[in-house]
C-alpha cells in the first residue's frame, strides 16, 4: 500500500530544500511567504543578523480594513503592494523571495507581481 505524506509536510521538505539555496543579506534580504487557509503572511529578513526588517499580514487592521475577504487573489495583489511599500520606506529596494514552498502560482504570483510592480527588484 501506498502511503502519501500531508502537503503540508512535503511543503515544509520543499521549503527547507529552497533555503539551502538562498540567504537574506542586509544588501539584499529575504522576502518570505508564507499563506495559512484564511491568511496571508509577508517578511523581509535579514539572515545574518537574524531579524525582521519589515513585515506585514492580513491579520493588521490597517490592510484588513481594506480588504473585502483576506485569502483571496486580491488580498495576495494588496498585501505584495504594502510591503514593498514598507520595504521602500526603509531604504530595501531589492530582495530574494523566498515561495516558502508553495507552487509559484495563485496567491503567491499575485503577491510577487504587485511587490515588483510597487518597486521591489528580484
Amino acid at each position: 500500500m501506498v502511503s502519501k505524506e500531508s502537503r503540508s509536510v512535503a511543503r515544509e521538505k520543499k521549503h527547507k530544500r529552497l533555503r539551502n539555496r538562498f540567504s537574506g543579506t542586509a544588501e539584499r534580504p529575504r522576502l518570505a511567504v508564507f499563506r495559512s487557509n484564511d491568511h496571508m503572511y509577508a517578511q523581509i529578513i535579514d539572515d545574518v543578523a537574524q531579524r525582521t526588517l519589515v513585515s506585514a499580514s492580513t491579520t493588521q487592521k490597517e490592510v484588513k480594513a481594506e480588504l473585502e475577504k483576506t485569502n483571496n487573489v486580491e488580498a495576495a495583489s494588496y498585501l505584495g503592494t504594502v510591503i514593498a511599500k514598507r520595504a521602500l520606506e526603509a531604504g530595501i529596494t531589492e530582495v530574494v523571495f523566498d515561495r516558502g514552498g508553495f507552487i509559484y502560482q495563485g496567491k503567491i504570483k499575485a503577491l510577487a507581481d504587485a511587490a515588483r510592480e510597487a518597486g521591489l527588484q528580484f
